[in-house]
């Protein structure tokens, strides 16, 4: 049999192969390396695959360890869980609940808010569902609120982190398409191709995280319009109400000014996504400070939590990087590039195909390490179609939101089913959410037909 169809058979089966491995509960980051491995000595033993490959595994990881783009996500991940501690987010609720509470739907309006909010602010799905599952869940339920309409906009809010910046995920994505896009530039003869960096992915995803936004709001109103009853007004007390705007003011005044100091010195291009991280760092320990919140304790508490989280997301990279090695010596490549060409549609149905291919894993897998998998493996044929880097970036963002909150396996909904009370029921989540990954869909729908969402803010801010 020839060699080349060997390799690529291998390559097909080894991608099968660490889904099913993952599935049955393995580590990811060693499931990754392990089954690229135990494939690598298959393809060794059939003289498809020259295990040397190996060796460049030691520069790619130095190159990430030194990678200062990447610097700025265990900086964000502090950010953000610092801004937990703080009690900001709490604040948040609470004072955006009462704002709201004369409307119907005000309460659902205020989660939507402060949702994204958290979301420009720290950039972490699990805390933020979390938290807001913990201090909204009972106000509205407490309030007369539909039990599945509650934990649907619990839930939808919450994982708008994933695609409003500063996203960790955009981070890393950026850094990947940055290298793959020159790359496939290159190769085309074009010397001097558009950079892609991580400002122009977060100036790229802040209209559509606006429109799912909106559309989240949009729910909330036709629902307070024509089921009155799953959603009351929550009116505050007449005595509350003097002392409201100056709690809304101290509420939304700082998160406001950090999401300033660091998406406007990144997008202004006055700071680097690093220094501009650094910089959300300690304003999130000043505003801990001013709470009377900041201690040895809670610092540390952060300190260890940003460790753990930093240490899993990069683990599962070291372990994609050898899964890819062995993927694409094999002749995946190859494989991913006749399967993807040779699709009806082109450029748009191999980018239907592939987003189709992510939203399914995103039943399984978490988020980055769908990334880590999947688009070093497709993005280089995608952009040689000619696919735009930032709009092919942002969709992803968008299509794995998305798959956060698609039943039965959306992780959304284990993070708030692990902090909800046991009236509200697995199957009351499930159903709730079912609107919002409709409008998902929808918002999804809409940046398909419309890039121009995606990339004219892009254009307009760096070009």
């Amino acid at each position: 049999m020839d060699p080349v169809l060997i390799g690529e058979i291998l390559a097909g089966l080894m991608f099968v192969g660490v889904i099913g491995v993952l599935m049955l509960g393995f580590p990811v980051a060693f499931s990754l390396a392990g089954t690229a491995l135990i494939f690598g000595l298959v393809g060794w033993w059939l003289g498809v695959y020259d295990p040397s490959n190996y060796g460049s595994l030691f520069g790619r990881y130095i190159g990430l360890m030194t990678n200062e783009v990447l610097v700025a996500v265990p900086l964000f991940v502090f950010m953000g869980v610092m801004l937990e501690r703080s009690g900001i987010a709490e604040q948040l609720l609470l004072t955006m609940g009462k704002l709201f509470g004369n409307l119907r739907g005000g309460l659902g309006l205020s989660v939507i808010l402060v949702g994204a909010l958290l979301a420009a602010s720290t950039g972490v799905v699990g805390a933020t569902v979390v938290t807001m599952g913990l201090i909204s869940l009972p106000a509205m339920l407490r309030a007369g609120y539909d039990p599945k309409l509650a934990t649907g906009v619990i839930c939808a809010s919450g994982t708008l982190g994933q695609i409003i910046p500063p996203s960790t995920v955009l981070i890393f994505m950026a850094d990947m398409l940055s290298g793959i896009n020159a790359q496939v530039q290159m190769e085309k003869g074009n010397f001097a191709p558009e950079p892609v960096s991580v400002g122009t992915l977060f100036a790229g995803a802040i209209i559509p995280g606006l429109l799912l936004v909106g559309l989240y709001a949009s729910w909330m109103i036709f629902k307070a319009i024509t089921d009155p009853k799953s959603c009351p007004a929550t009116p505050v007390p007449a005595e509350e109400k003097g002392a409201l705007l100056r709690e809304v003011v101290v509420a939304l005044l700082p998160p406001l000014l950090l999401i300033l100091a660091v998406l406007g010195s990144i997008l202004a291009g006055i700071a680097t996504p690093t220094e501009a991280a650094s910089v959300g760092s300690v304003g999130a320990m000043l505003l801990a400070a001013l709470r009377w919140r900041l201690s040895l304790s809670i610092l540390r508490q952060a300190v260890i939590s940003t460790a753990t989280i930093t240490s899993m997301v990069f683990i599962i990279l070291f372990g994609a990087a050898v899964f890819s090695i062995v993927f694409r010596m094999m002749g995946g490549d190859n494989l991913v590039h006749e399967f993807l060409s040779s699709m009806p549609g082109g450029a748009i149905g191999a980018t239907i195909i592939v987003l189709f291919i992510m939203f399914l894993l995103g039943f399984i897998l978490d988020t980055f390490e769908i990334i880590f998998i999947v688009i070093p493996i497709t993005a280089p044929v995608l952009l040689a179609l000619g696919v735009d880097p930032i709009w092919l970036g942002v969709m992803v963002g968008v299509n794995l939101q998305t798959s956060f909150l698609t039943p039965p396996f959306g992780f959304a909904l284990f993070y708030l089913r692990g902090v909800a009370p046991p009236r509200v029921t697995t199957g009351m989540i499930y159903r709730g959410v079912v609107p919002f990954v409709i409008l998902q869909l929808i918002g999804l729908g809409i940046l398909f037909i419309f890039p121009d969402l995606i990339t004219w803010l892009p254009g307009l801010i760096y070009n």
